[in-house]
């Protein structure tokens, strides 16, 4: 065979590779496959398996006419490329950058000398020869071919499907970590006086199960907004396990509330869901047992260290001491006080009302009994006297009858006195109608305000309740309810 044959050969078997690997890359696109391929596909298959042999004779002869007609044209180009190029020496310098193609117009020119070169270019299929082709893949190439399209989308989805996948994964690796991290929470904690920067934090008993299914039951400690707790997520019941201690030795009572938590995140406030009021206790009341936990509590973990949880301890037994001590005294000054109230006659006894205490005296003569102003023994405020059922009583003049309580030993005391109410604003204004005698302002104020229980003012009396003009009905009934309320209660048969 000689050279230019096999140029020529050559140059058929590059043109059919090129056409092979373009029609290769429009199947491989998505786009271009459609069910009418397919049923072409189908006839072919139908068509080769029944006419393979008559086929293949045909094909045989079509490609040895095509290699014909390859090859007239092969000649025929080459010297139509000799006389263009001589020609195109001719022409122009404008005019040899383009040259006109049938059907395409003009385009721009390519130094065919160069670009053209030993190498033969591989021609494009016609259409013709494309659709043969088609006809001539057999059905296992066009099966792989289908199959890697469908690989490719396989892979496209499995890589989507991997990228999901990786985010799930990396999910569930946060919540594994989260599951097992300490969350700080905060809950609600409400304690006068305390600051746990010098007093002891408030313990909480905690108990539940945390994300893992562990049971937990442990004390830990919050300081007075509440603060200090961590836990593992999970759900907890939450109550004060004991008392603090302030710095001034104060003791709390203990809330038995529990409050019922999940724990989710970290630096969650639970102050909605959990929150604790600790009163205060009247200091006199806290016991030593009271004492001897709370201290327990802060040197387990409430206090910095167990020396400052001793010195709390002492603090507050000093504070419950000294509390005990001034209750005592005070009862015992309430006695004292409740002795002198205390007065006695051989038929009756009576308490001095304690609005009175302090600022009046008694004398006593037999069954006869005076209160009067401490300020002024000539001053009286009410005089008792008991007498036999049956007997009438006339009080001194200028007094009236302010009350009377029966013994239920055959007596009954009488209560007698000046209607001060009325009889002090008469005086102060000089009103002439029987005054007792006259009286300095504060002397008239403390009376006034004594025989109504300091339930008004000397201007109310005078200018509201009595009035200028005297009205000794309202000013009786002024010192009677009073005294009614006050003092008669008392008077009780003597033992």
């Amino acid at each position: 065979m000689s050279d230019e044959t096999r140029g020529r050969e050559d140059a058929a078997q590059d043109a059919e590779a090129c056409a092979e690997a373009l029609e290769s890359l429009d199947r491989i696109a998505l786009d271009e496959l459609s069910l009418s391929d397919l049923a072409v596909d189908a006839q072919d298959e139908v068509r080769e398996g029944t006419e393979d042999e008559g086929s293949d004779a045909k094909d045989a002869s079509d490609e040895a006419e095509a290699e014909e007609d390859d090859s007239k044209d092969d000649v025929q180009s080459e010297s139509a490329s000799g006389e263009e190029t001589a020609l195109l020496g001719s022409l122009p310098a404008d005019d040899s950058l383009t040259r006109e193609l049938p059907g395409l117009g003009s385009a721009p020119a390519v130094d065919e000398t160069i670009a053209m070169g030993d190498i033969p270019l591989p021609s494009v299929p016609s259409a013709r020869e494309a659709k043969a082709r088609h006809h001539k893949m057999s059905p296992k190439r066009r099966n792989l071919m289908v199959a890697g399209v469908v690989a490719a989308a396989l892979v496209a989805g499995g890589a989507g499907y991997a990228a999901w996948n990786g985010y799930q994964q990396e999910q569930a690796a946060i919540a594994a970590v989260n599951a097992h991290t300490m969350m700080s929470v905060q809950i609600g904690v409400h304690a006068a006086g305390l600051d746990c920067s010098t007093g002891s934090k408030i313990p909480v008993q905690v108990s539940g199960q945390d994300s893992d299914g562990s049971s937990v039951s442990e004390t830990l400690y919050v300081d007075e907004h509440g603060r200090g707790i961590k836990l593992l997520p999970g759900d907890y019941t939450l109550s004060i396990a004991g008392s603090p201690i302030a710095a001034d030795g104060t003791i709390y009572t203990v809330p038995t509330t529990k409050a019922q938590v999940s724990v989710k995140s970290d630096g969650q406030d639970l102050s909605a869901q959990a929150s604790f009021k600790l009163k205060v206790p009247s200091a006199d009341t806290v016991t030593d047992d009271q004492i001897d936990a709370a201290a327990k509590y802060a040197e387990e973990g409430g206090a910095s260290s167990a020396a400052v949880a001793k010195v709390l301890q002492q603090a507050a037994t000093a504070r419950r001491d000294a509390a005990v001590n001034a209750m005592s005294s005070r009862e015992a000054q309430a006695a004292r006080d409740a002795d002198a109230r205390h007065k006695a006659t051989n038929l009756y006894q009576l308490d001095i009302p304690v609005e009175w205490y302090g600022k009046v005296a008694t004398w006593q003569n037999g069954n006869t009994l005076c209160i009067y102003l401490a300020s002024d023994s000539n001053t009286p405020i009410v005089t008792l006297v008991a007498v036999r059922d049956g007997e009438s009583f006339t009080p001194d003049k200028g007094d009236t009858v302010l009350g009377a309580a029966s013994l239920g030993n055959g007596y009954t005391v009488y209560a007698s006195g000046p209607v001060y109410p009325y009889v002090v604003p008469q005086t102060i204004n000089g009103r002439t109608q029987d005054p007792v005698s006259t009286y300095p302002m504060d002397t008239a104020i403390d009376l006034v305000e004594l025989t109504t229980g300091n339930r008004y003012t000397y201007s109310q009396i005078k200018n509201v309740l009595v009035g200028k003009d005297g009205k000794a009905d309202a000013a009786t009934k002024l010192e009677t309810d009073y005294l009614a309320q006050i003092l008669m209660p008392s008077i009780k048969a003597q033992d």
